[in-house]
């Protein structure tokens, strides 16, 4: 999903929100690939998306496939920088005619792209030539790229909330049936879980980022839980608070009695959450399923699950990467028929995307021998029909400001610096003054 967790951080500290000026638009390129010629015959595709890291390197290897099965198709591929800096130069370059014919966008942030101004529809008659039809997608996934009965995002992937576990200390601690770990249900058991790690390692079960200057785990963790209760943050469409007290603050007050006890460690930033649990110094670690190739590449013994079902249904906060079309005047030829192509070929072959922890969101690829051969990748796939993504608002998703700010917010209950109320308190503040705000996105409604 990111590139490496600094430099991803560093990115969503130094612009969340905060929008360039259009004369700075040429400066926020990351890795941007040397233009590419077509020659005779070939038909130019630009594709801009924001995959650094392990992402990167898959992104790339699948980028070279297609080059190779797709002669007719010069495709240039340009990396930009994660976060605020890429959705700020995508967002001017609908507004600009400047697009790219195809780009990537989280889906949680369509809302804000004002599609039919910033973005163009998919030809769904153009996808369906390709083999590629709205069946072949969760329905609620599918749905979320819509907007006035037309499709603005095709869904590559969605990246869920995970819980990843030792498999030998969960072993010590009698956590462990058949080499896998024993189903969780409720938060008592979970708690119960953390306390036998505990007795077994003298150290807290549970690692999770809980602080940091540009902080958003805690609204990932917060978010998660807080949909399993069945409460909404938002409205249906995005507009009005929809907050439920009660349910928010179970939520929070389960959260920080974890760390009261000493079963979860009260402070750590991304990076030492990462080793602590990469050192096996505890049990469990929560965090977004991208992590797997830091882990795998250790060596170390674990594996991955669904974030148990603490507070009802087994929910799990998540985005999508999705493929969009930035608007183009007059969009359409041959270069709109390669987007097409290269979107449907993107997502038959999207097991190698796979291979760093995302759930393909093309169904048919997750019944394949090759994706069920992915361990523990194909283990955790039938969350894809239990993601909570954030309601549709402009200031919501991936590298979203709502993220930053009540990541702060949130990060104070698990510190200890806020009490539950008080973090809820200001939450809501901060959701009202998000929600009284215009999107500052060229070319977009309010």
């Amino acid at each position: 999903m990111h590139p490496p967790h600094l430099s991803r951080r560093r990115a969503l500290a130094g612009g969340a929100g905060a929008l360039a000026a259009a004369g700075a638009l040429g400066s926020l390129t990351g890795c941007a690939a040397p233009a590419t010629a077509a020659g005779p015959g070939q038909t130019l595709l630009r594709f801009w998306h924001l995959f650094g890291g392990g992402d990167g390197v898959n992104m790339q290897g699948m980028l070279e496939e297609f080059r190779a099965a797709h002669p007719s198709i010069a495709l240039e591929a340009t990396t930009l920088q994660w976060g605020a800096p890429y959705y700020t130069k995508l967002g001017m370059a609908g507004a600009g005619g400047r697009a790219p014919e195809l780009a990537v966008l989280h889906l949680a942030r369509l809302a804000g792209f004002a599609p039919g101004r910033l973005l163009d529809p998919f030809d769904l008659g153009l996808l369906a030539e390709h083999g590629v039809q709205e069946e072949h997608f969760p329905p609620d996934i599918w749905r979320r790229g819509q907007a006035g009965g037309r499709q603005y995002a095709v869904p590559l992937d969605t990246h869920p909330f995970v819980l990843y576990y030792q498999t030998e200390i969960c072993e010590k601690a009698g956590l462990m049936s058949g080499g896998s770990l024993r189903p969780v249900n409720g938060a008592g058991e979970f708690a119960d879980a953390l306390r036998a790690v505990k007795k077994a390692t003298g150290r807290p079960g549970l690692v999770t980022e809980t602080f940091g200057a540009d902080c958003i785990t805690p609204w990932r963790l917060f978010s998660t839980f807080y949909s399993q209760t069945g409460g909404a943050v938002l409205s249906p469409d995005g507009r009005r608070l929809a907050l439920d007290d009660t349910k928010a603050l179970r939520v929070l007050e389960y959260l920080t009695s974890l760390v009261e006890e000493g079963l979860m460690v009260r402070r750590a930033d991304y990076p030492a959450c990462v080793s602590i649990f990469n050192e096996g110094k505890t049990a469990f670690h929560l965090n977004g399923e991208w992590e797997i190739t830091t882990y795998r590449n250790a060596k170390i013994p674990f594996s991955m699950t669904r974030v148990p079902a603490l507070f009802g249904s087994a929910s799990a906060q998540a985005d999508c990467h999705t493929f969009v079309l930035p608007h183009q005047a007059g969009r359409g030829g041959a270069p709109d028929e390669a987007a097409h192509a290269f979107v449907a070929w993107m997502l038959r072959n999207s097991v190698a995307w796979a291979e760093g922890g995302h759930v393909p969101a093309y169904l048919p690829v997750l019944g394949t021998p090759e994706y069920l051969a992915l361990k523990p990748q194909s283990e955790y796939r039938d969350v894809i029909d239990d993601v909570a993504l954030d309601e549709p608002a402009w200031f919501a998703g991936s590298a979203s400001r709502m993220w930053i700010e009540l990541g702060a917010v949130l990060s104070g209950a698990l510190t200890g610096s806020r009490t539950p109320r008080g973090a809820l308190d200001e939450v809501k503040a901060r959701l009202r003054t998000l929600l009284d705000t215009r999107n500052p996105l060229p070319g977009a409604a309010s």
